[in-house]
């Protein structure tokens, strides 16, 4: 594979997980861990990534969320439009962080009257622009890479709350590995989510499907809904149905 094309292959995960580590790069594409390092200087020397230990992030997501650059902004947008229609007057309604997320909180009509429960700092912005829904930020200390809060006092809190739905920002979801990250602190908070709420809705846009990280945070039998932009009737979807997840149109 030619540098040009590894360094569009390293773009594009990039883009799609929001975090990559080299040795997954590495494997994915068959060079050195070297190859990979120095891949990511060149493109972070060029603005294209951060590059952190170990791996590097996405420049778009760790920037503005306001931001055009968004990764797959117009996919996201349609899944938040859909996911909005799940909220009902009076929810406890329970979010992880990611820029699907934040397109579900601009998605939000502004006479809902609802109780969010975030550790996305992001979200919990957005949110305080809506006169009606109550905010709980659940504490203690922030991931970078994720930009929500992590660790114990953040589990606590969340197992204290049952939340009527829970909505995951997804970084891989297969039909056979359930979904899946690459951070294990996320992962706990995330785990603790599905487990304090009745309901859990999974929201991924389609390239985001069929792919694996190294972390299971549920099995598919776990997730209640999946919205992606896809119609519910793409052959994409087919192995999601055979598993009982619900699609909306």
């Amino acid at each position: 594979m030619l540098k040009k094309e590894r360094q569009a292959f390293i773009l594009h995960n990039v883009n799609l997980h929001n975090r990559v580590l080299v040795g997954d790069l590495s494997q994915g594409i068959n060079v050195s861990e070297d190859t990979i390092r120095r891949d990511l200087q060149e493109l972070a020397d060029h603005g294209k990534l951060i590059k952190v230990h170990g791996g590097a992030l996405s420049k778009s997501f760790h920037t503005s969320f306001s931001s055009s650059k968004v990764y797959a902004l117009e996919s996201k947008k349609r899944i938040a439009q859909k996911a909005a229609s799940l909220i009902q007057e009076g929810m406890f309604v329970s979010t992880t962080g990611g820029t699907t997320i934040i397109e579900l909180a601009k998605s939000l009509p502004e006479n809902l009257h609802a109780t969010f429960i975030t550790g996305s700092l992001p979200a919990a912005l957005e949110y305080m622009h809506h006169p009606n829904i109550e905010i709980i930020v659940i504490g203690d200390k922030v991931s970078k890479s994720s930009q929500i809060t992590v660790g114990g006092e953040a589990i606590t809190k969340i197992k204290q709350i049952k939340a009527d739905i829970c909505f995951l920002g997804t970084n891989a979801l297969d039909a056979k590995q359930g979904l899946t990250d690459n951070d294990w602190e996320v992962v706990q908070v995330k785990r603790a989510m599905i487990e304090s709420s009745s309901k859990v809705v999974s929201l991924a846009i389609a390239e985001k499907l069929n792919t694996v990280q190294r972390i299971r945070v549920c099995e598919t039998k776990d997730i209640d809904v999946l919205i992606t932009e896809l119609d519910p009737e793409s052959p994409e979807l087919i192995p999601y149905k055979k598993n009982g997840l619900k699609l909306l149109l």
